[in-house]
């Protein structure tokens, strides 16, 4: 592989730490040894061993299955308010660069959502929606898509200014053409950066708003509820809220390192451009400086 096109090492650990996380919420039926929901009185509270890895809950239930089947819940969560988010956010954020009216209103409407702190927002959303996947999702949506929509404005109000914009206009393209096939294109880069950031965050508070009660009903299993379980009984049974709290931290930091690593990779992107127009900008200035140097010459000699 060409050293260029090399993955830093931040990317390479976040990813391997972020596939060992999907696979197992792939194998979850497969590695799991006991229903996630299955209740069982006799084995309440017992610490990690051969039979239960990670040892088992307040009713009995093993901690190690439901975390395996939480990381479904959790990581379907952040996947779908992740591609929600970007869909529409990068949709509003287009138009809104583009036509200068309808910025006006939506930038309004976003300023007013944003005005509100995001776990406020998520609560009340959650107290009206009710407890449930699907509303989780809505909720999250609701808050990432604004964040999304400002980021892609302003790269695609850099764009709009280029001269290969503004030379499609004069040619008659139409509006839709450009925003998605020329503009759009443009701020792929910086949206894999957002999408690494909003799938951390809608992990951390789906948690937050389950361990509150007001996310995933239990005893559906997600880490954020397995956690919001265990506070009851977190000194005789630290288990129950440690290991559910390791997957969120590694989750959340491989898709940082990811992002990190993305953003490390644009930054290089930009001071190589940079650098680059500067070296063309020398070369144009000293080619100016030789032509004049010339002209100045050749009107000396025939003087």
């Amino acid at each position: 592989m060409n050293k260029k096109n090399k993955l830093s090492k931040k990317t390479t650990i976040g990813i391997i730490l972020f596939t060992i996380l999907l696979l197992m919420a792939i194998l979850a039926p497969i590695l799991a040894k006991h229903d996630p929901l299955s209740v069982k009185a006799i084995n309440r509270l017992k610490p990690p061993s051969n039979e239960h890895f990670l040892g088992t809950d307040e009713f009995g239930r093993d901690v190690f299955s439901r975390i395996l089947y939480g990381s479904r819940i959790s990581l379907g969560i952040g996947i779908s308010v992740t591609l929600i988010s970007t869909l529409f956010g990068t949709i509003i954020g287009l138009f809104s660069s583009y036509y200068p009216k309808l910025d006006k209103i939506l930038m309004r409407i976003i300023d007013g959502v944003m005005a509100i702190p995001a776990v406020l927002l998520a609560i009340a959303l959650m107290s009206a929606f009710g407890p449930s996947a699907k509303n989780v999702i809505l909720a999250l949506s609701i808050i990432y898509i604004p964040q999304t929509a400002r980021i892609i404005r302003s790269k695609a109000l850099q764009i709009k200014n280029e001269t290969y914009i503004k030379a499609l206009k004069t040619q008659a393209s139409s509006d839709i053409r450009i925003m998605f096939n020329h503009i759009l294109p443009n701020t792929l880069e910086i949206l894999a950066v957002q999408i690494t950031l909003i799938f951390a965050d809608a992990i951390i508070s789906e948690a937050s708003l389950s361990f509150l009660g007001v996310g995933i009903a239990q005893p559906t299993p997600s880490w954020g509820s397995i956690i919001q379980g265990g506070k009851i009984v977190l000194f005789q049974a630290s288990w129950i809220v440690i290991f559910p709290s390791i997957a969120i931290i590694m989750a959340v930091l491989s898709l940082n390192l990811i992002g990190d690593g993305l953003k490390d990779s644009l930054t290089n992107q930009d001071i190589k451009i940079l650098n680059k127009k500067k070296k063309l900008a020398l070369i144009k200035q000293k080619e100016d400086e030789f032509l004049k140097c010339k002209e100045n010459t050749y009107g000396t000699t025939r003087s």
